[in-house]
């Protein structure tokens, strides 16, 4: 049998046309380099250098021999290239899908953090609901999703990185605007509007609130989470957002009022899925902890300079990527 160490030996004596420097360049003995060439050459059964005292040359066939030995140590040589790339974290480009109720509000705060610690990762972003993008993941087309839970994983791995609670969104001026939080019948007296079928914010405000479908206003079912958020603060309404809305939303006007749900929170929770057999699951259950310390930095930035939030004991109080 051929082996590498044999192609090896003989591509350093091509490369020197001298065996003793050849050996030396081998870390090896100039006898041991002789016998490999000795045992190549008896397994292909052909010659593929001559020699004598004064010089080595190669054989017509040995030029043929070399040149695939070439080829074929290169590629060896790319294989543990590409394997020892794999174990670096995020070597590889990755392509993610996110529910459309994430991915605009998630996006802002973690890649910054993303491309300071990991500034050639490529990261392809697909946006589509929870059940299209499981099956996208369940077939290959897309290496994991962000989704919200509680949802049906069955059959994939789920790391979950963060929780949060919802917000009703009000114009300033609506005698909902000062509360200091609100029920479930308040909320639907108010003009609850959601989105429309397949979208898992709305299964979970439901599910929350323990609301009927019935008492949710749906004409406007095929708006966008952005959609339903200017129409609230126009006074057409209410909407509710995820808790990591509540700074875009607030910056795009001083027309809003926030108001935190009286229901216990929190009220749905962030995670990863991927398949079982997925090769790269460390770099997945990577990005959960990076992303839950974007997360964490960016309240901690938006919050009020208070002790509690300077304390350095609640910095360190990322929600950890686990897996569910």
């Amino acid at each position: 049998m051929i082996t590498l160490r044999q192609l090896e030996f003989a591509l350093a004596v091509a490369k020197y046309k001298h065996f003793k420097r050849a050996a030396e360049e081998c870390n090896i003995s100039q006898s041991a380099l002789s016998l490999g060439i000795a045992e190549l050459e008896k397994q292909l059964d052909t010659q593929i250098f001559e020699r004598n005292n004064k010089q080595v040359l190669i054989t017509p066939i040995g030029e043929e021999i070399l040149e695939r030995a070439t080829r074929i140590f290169a590629e060896v040589n790319d294989l543990v290239t590409r394997a020892q790339t794999h174990q670096t974290p995020l070597a590889y480009p990755m392509t993610i899908g996110i529910i459309p109720t994430i991915a605009p509000f998630l996006l802002p705060k973690v890649l910054p953090l993303l491309r300071q610690q990991f500034p050639q990762f490529q990261l392809n972003v697909v946006e589509e609901q929870t059940e299209r993008l499981l099956e996208k993941v369940r077939y290959g087309a897309i290496d994991t999703a962000i989704i919200a839970l509680p949802y049906n994983t069955d059959g994939l791995l789920s790391f979950e990185f963060w929780s949060e609670t919802f917000l009703a969104v009000f114009a300033k001026d609506s005698k909902h605007a000062n509360l200091p939080s609100i029920n479930a019948d308040e909320l639907a007296n108010s003009n609850l509007m959601l989105l429309g079928e397949g979208h898992c914010l709305t299964d979970h405000a439901l599910s929350v609130c323990h609301l009927d479908k019935s008492r949710v206003k749906h004409a406007f079912s095929e708006a966008s989470l952005h959609t339903l958020i200017q129409m609230a603060i126009s006074g057409m309404g209410t909407t509710l957002v995820p808790q990591m809305a509540s700074q875009q939303v607030r910056q795009q006007t001083a027309n809003v009022s926030l108001v935190p749900l009286n229901e216990a929170g929190p009220h749905r929770r962030l995670a990863f899925v991927t398949r079982l057999n997925y090769a790269r699951v460390d770099d997945v259950n990577l990005l959960g902890r990076l992303f839950a310390q974007g997360l964490h930095d960016s309240e901690l930035a938006s919050a009020p300079a208070t002790p509690s939030t300077i304390d350095t004991k609640s910095m360190t109080s990322a929600n950890p990527a686990t897996e569910a």
